[in-house]
């Protein structure tokens, strides 16, 4: 016999909250306030200030999060790529204290006195984010595309396809640092 926790949350497992209620709240309060925060929809004088639609919003946000509760793949891929992103973020708060251990008592402004490094954080958490979610995402039903991909470039390292891919990466990266800072410009208006 389990503890009387876990078999609440057996309980809720069947009853489906993480399955249908949970992946609902989540899209829908995410849809929404993108939404809200873009106005894409438009807006609505009330008192002469322009106000989003919030009516219009949230039905929006409430089909959308129906059609991912709808497909099952989509869920699933919701459930396993969020705890490997909660985990993630667990890992960059854990960074950043210990980055900020090595700073005075002020507050740890990163990305204002280290520009560069900031842009290179953000891009490997973006890298990382959709590896996350490439392994959730099943290709068939032993593989997901992150595996698929591996072993393609594993399989044809050497084939046009990849060298071609790479070739580009390093290509684009040169030419993004060649224009970036070119030489004799001088930074900040000096």
């Amino acid at each position: 016999m389990g503890s009387p926790l876990g078999n609440a949350v057996q309980f809720f497992k069947e009853f489906g909250l993480f399955d249908v209620i949970l992946p609902f709240l989540l899209v829908f309060s995410v849809v929404f306030a993108l939404l809200e925060k873009t106005k894409i929809l438009g807006t609505e004088k009330i008192s002469g200030t322009e106000y989003p639609r919030k009516n219009l919003n949230a039905t929006v946000a409430f089909v959308v999060g129906m059609l991912v509760v709808a497909t099952n793949k989509v869920v699933t891929a919701i459930n396993i790529a969020l705890p490997n992103i909660v985990l993630l973020i667990v890992a960059i708060v854990m960074f950043l204290m210990l980055v900020g251990t090595f700073y005075k008592t002020e507050e740890l402004n990163f990305g204002e006195k280290h520009k560069t490094a900031m842009r290179g954080f953000v891009v490997l958490v973006f890298i990382a984010i959709i590896l996350i979610f490439a392994n959730s995402i099943m290709y068939d039903a032993t593989r997901s595309w992150l595996e698929y991909i591996l072993n393609y470039v594993v399989d044809n390292f050497s084939g046009t396809v990849v060298t071609s891919l790479i070739f580009l990466v390093v290509a684009v990266g040169a030419i993004y640092y060649i224009v970036s800072n070119p030489q004799g410009q001088k930074k900040g208006g000096e």
